[in-house]
């Protein structure tokens, strides 16, 4: 039995569509009751996040399996259009205010802190964000978070111009740890041993060449995410964290929209984080 505590925190990954094992994993925590007095998230991860912090159950799902299917948010005509990969204009307008209402109120009520990782693009670093009261900068902070490079054109965060957390901080639990909590819930897209290739191919300086920094932050991408997974997977077996992965190598693809495979990881998020003994108590 995982006791949480007040020195408890959970950290979620991102992934792109991938993020549906965490859908999986957080409705289970939510039936289950199972609260953390700090959680951080990035990319999918912060999106998913959301949702677990305003209690509404089943809503990630919803976004990522159901929204999908019936509005095929996902395909190079947004490119076009929009010129992002997806449809951010129903992800972060019609979908948080319309087709389902996020609930801020229940968001801003809560006493658990919750924190959005996203990329400066002005200095290659990840920048941390905390927000209840503003609805505008909320979603600002989270559309940020999750605007992948190449694909999703830049988001501002308080005039700033950002990119997905997860160019430079993938796995925020060195963050976590920063902040006191050391006594973590890790929860990855990937099953372990997985590594990134590491890509032999610079980003050319005409793209975001108003952006050194950022490029040099995409460069290094792949070094730095396999250095946390190995730092994760040194912390588990020494019996320093808790882990919830994949138990298998992933069929799902970072932009995919096979509904059947999208629900297939979600299930095995729920029964992955089902398996887990974990148990709260008042802090």
């Amino acid at each position: 039995m995982i006791q949480i505590d007040s020195q408890s925190g959970l950290v979620l990954e991102g992934g792109g569509m991938r993020g549906v094992f965490t859908c999986g994993v957080l409705d289970n925590f939510m039936d289950r009751g199972i609260r953390f007095p700090y959680t951080i998230g990035v990319s999918a991860g912060a999106c998913n996040g959301l949702s677990y912090m305003s209690g509404q159950r089943g809503r990630a799902k919803f976004s990522n399996i159901d929204l999908l299917e019936k509005y095929q948010y996902i395909g190079l005509k947004y490119l076009w259009k929009q010129h992002n990969i997806m449809d951010f204009r129903l992800l972060f307008n019609d979908f948080p205010e319309r087709i389902l209402p996020y609930d801020y109120a229940a968001y801003a009520r809560s006493t658990e802190r919750y924190e959005m990782v996203t990329t400066n693009c002005l200095t290659g670093e990840a920048n941390y964000f905390e927000e209840k009261r503003d609805k505008t900068r909320i979603i600002d902070i989270v559309r940020a978070s999750s605007s992948l490079p190449f694909v999703c054109p830049i988001a501002w965060v308080d005039g700033v111009p950002m990119l997905d957390g997860g160019i430079v901080d993938s796995i925020p639990l060195m963050r976590a740890r920063q902040e006191g909590f050391v006594h973590n819930v890790v929860v990855l897209t990937r099953n372990r041993g997985y590594r990134k290739d590491i890509q032999g191919t610079k980003v050319p300086p005409f793209i975001y060449r108003k952006y050194p920094l950022l490029r040099e932050a995409i460069n290094r991408r792949s070094v730095v995410y396999n250095e946390q997974l190995e730092l994760v997977e040194r912390m588990e077996d020494a019996g320093q964290i808790t882990v919830i992965r994949p138990q298998r190598p992933i069929v799902v693809d970072r932009i995919e929209r096979d509904i059947r495979k999208l629900t297939d990881l979600y299930e095995e998020g729920y029964q992955c984080a089902a398996a887990l003994e974990l148990s709260s108590k008042q802090m």
